[in-house]
């Protein structure tokens, strides 16, 4: 298994994923250009611990031993012994595009780069290094100490054994693994962001309240959480961007994101993270 790995970007996902891997007594470097990132990413990976403590999921000792496991930096060239490294960035291609690149040129060469993108092509995001076979997607799921399911996702030129190592490790951490083909969405956000944004178009047409939509969902269809509430939960922005890349990528009207959403993200409404969404949480 992997001695040292490497996490870029500091936000829910990127101290989700640290916090898991710490958790197998693996070494982190978390990195983030934001110091008051990796700040508040500590904090949330401790209280995250106390709240598995509360719950008998863990050991005080255990916290205490992943968090010795952990390290943070803001500079990316701290990452260069790390064997295995997850991107969880912004879902912005130019920014994944830019990482990737970086990285190509500070980690070791056998080192697997893999992506925690949601929705952008594995492949294209390989083309920004010189070791396209070693790029793979590992998609895992938020709130990442909880979920358990890893999307798997090889990009065209992903080796084999590249890909199945990191199916490996994903079971490693105790998550289930998925393949999905290197199209937009893959398969979970395929199929849940048109399902998120028909909801959202729903609401734009008046055809019912946000409550209403978000309770007509659970109690008819069984879902623990309604598409609005998750909608904030994981933020309008990427919500936004990922429809964006469904819409582009596939070319079907379809996919088109809906105007409500895209002024929500406009006027900086992107859920939870800002206070207000569909939903306020300011209160």
């Amino acid at each position: 298994m992997f001695k040292k790995v490497g996490v870029v970007g500091a936000g829910q996902m990127g101290n989700g994923i640290a916090q898991v891997v710490a958790s197998k007594g693996i070494a982190v470097i978390l990195s983030d250009i934001s110091s008051e990132a990796l700040e508040k990413a500590v904090a949330t990976i401790t209280k995250s611990c106390d709240r598995l403590i509360k719950k008998e999921r863990m050991s005080a000792d255990e916290k205490t031993d992943l968090l010795a496991k952990l390290t943070t930096t803001t500079k990316m060239e701290d990452l260069a012994d790390c064997d295995f490294v997850v991107e969880a960035a912004t879902e912005n291609v130019d920014l994944k595009l830019k990482i990737f690149s970086q990285l190509d040129k500070i980690c070791n060469k056998d080192a697997i780069l893999a992506t925690n993108t949601s929705s952008i092509s594995i492949t294209k995001i390989a083309a920004a290094t010189e070791r396209p076979d070693q790029v793979c997607g590992m998609h895992f799921m938020n709130p990442v100490p909880i979920m358990k399911l890893v999307e798997g996702i090889r990009g065209l030129q992903t080796d084999e054994e590249v890909f199945q190592k990191t199916k490996t490790f994903a079971e490693h951490l105790g998550k289930t693994f998925v393949e999905a083909n290197d199209m937009p969405g893959f398969a979970v956000n395929r199929i849940l962001m048109p399902m998120i944004n028909e909801a959202i178009y729903t609401l734009h047409e008046g055809i019912a309240s946000v409550e209403g939509i978000d309770t007509a969902m659970k109690l008819g269809t069984n879902q623990p959480m309604g598409p609005l509430t998750l909608a904030d939960f994981i933020g309008l922005d990427t919500c936004l961007s990922i429809m964006n890349v469904l819409h582009e990528g596939l070319g079907d009207t379809k996919y088109r994101p809906c105007p409500l959403l895209v002024n929500f993200v406009e006027a900086g409404w992107l859920g939870r993270k800002t206070g207000r969404g569909f939903y306020n949480y300011e209160s």
